[in-house]
């Protein structure tokens, strides 16, 4: 069913009155932000999420809406793996906690622009090459590969090609300048390390989008499900951040079972033209393994205390 053209424009009128009140009303001043703020705004963006899959069950029926929880569930889950490379970022560079915010607006503005282009790119090519989906789902099958057998996720900026491109071309302060992002300095125009850590998070986050876009992939084509599921994913990460930040610990077994999921819709795609599995099943699928994974996590911990 094509899309029309008036919903594409609400929702992104929707989506920027939604930043524009987060910055400029909520977040004005910059701000630590405590849990207990971070547990609101993702229950806000939670809530907003289903009200919106309602309208999707009520516009396009069942299955689409669906296909909009399921994808939603997966880049959800999916996140997680960036709040865990964000909080190594953040201790890396010892970045205050006052301008985490600040610099996780900013970065979800860039992974909104760079998803975009991920997913009409994605979404064109499984079009015109039917074919590129086995090599989406060979890479989803090698990702969650690597993810079962790696031990740790070890942080290294100096390593980081954009990162020593950049710093070629623009001189870096060595101390914070408030919340700024560049400062002049005798006559020059410097970046500050705050301006680095957005360019590590921009450039994880790319990473990231190469393995959860097909993993959407997977579930549907449909390019409004697809980008409007993965868009309030992502305009919810930061509250999640900043609510599970300190709790990253807790969930040791929930990356094997993301790892999981990842070769379960890998193997989807590898046998769509042989067996094109219902979208209710795939969904009972990916939410056995989270609440295993994140189940198995927490009784860990008991045993531990």
């Amino acid at each position: 069913m094509q899309t029309d053209l008036s919903f594409w424009i609400g929702f992104n009128v929707f989506v920027l009155l939604m930043l524009a009140l987060d910055l400029g009303v909520f977040n004005r001043k910059a701000h630590e932000i405590s849990i207990k703020e971070a547990m609101i705004w993702t229950g806000v963006w939670v809530t907003l999420a289903m009200c919106f899959n309602g309208l999707i069950y009520y516009w396009q029926g069942e299955i689409k809406a669906l296909e909009f929880f399921t994808g939603y569930i997966i880049e959800k889950a999916l996140s997680v793996d960036n709040i865990f490379v964000f909080v190594l970022i953040f201790s890396y560079f010892k970045t205050p906690a006052i301008h985490q915010h600040k610099i996780l607006f900013w970065g979800i503005i860039g992974a909104l622009i760079m998803r975009a282009a991920f997913i009409f790119a994605g979404v064109a090519l499984l079009e015109k090459f039917h074919w590129t989906i086995y090599v989406f789902g060979a890479i989803l099958i090698y990702t969650g590969y690597k993810m079962l057998t790696q031990k740790e996720i070890i942080i290294e900026p100096e390593k980081n090609p954009l990162i020593k491109l950049f710093r070629r071309v623009m001189p870096v302060t060595n101390e914070l300048h408030g919340g700024k992002f560049f400062v002049k300095q005798d006559g020059k125009r410097f970046a500050t390390p705050l301006f680095l850590v957005l360019v590590l998070i921009e450039t994880t986050d790319l990473i990231f989008a190469a393995d959860s876009i097909p993993a959407i992939l997977a579930i549907t084509q449909d390019h409004f499900i697809v980008y409007t599921s993965n868009v309030f994913a992502i305009l919810g990460l930061r509250s999640l951040y900043f609510a599970l930040a300190g709790m990253m610990d807790k969930f040791r077994y929930l990356s094997k079972g993301l790892a999981l999921i990842l070769i379960f819709v890998g193997l989807k795609m590898l046998l769509v033209d042989f067996y094109k599995l219902p979208i209710q099943i795939a969904l009972l699928v990916i939410v056995v393994v989270l609440f295993v994974s994140i189940g198995a996590s927490l009784m860990s911990n008991k045993r531990l205390q």
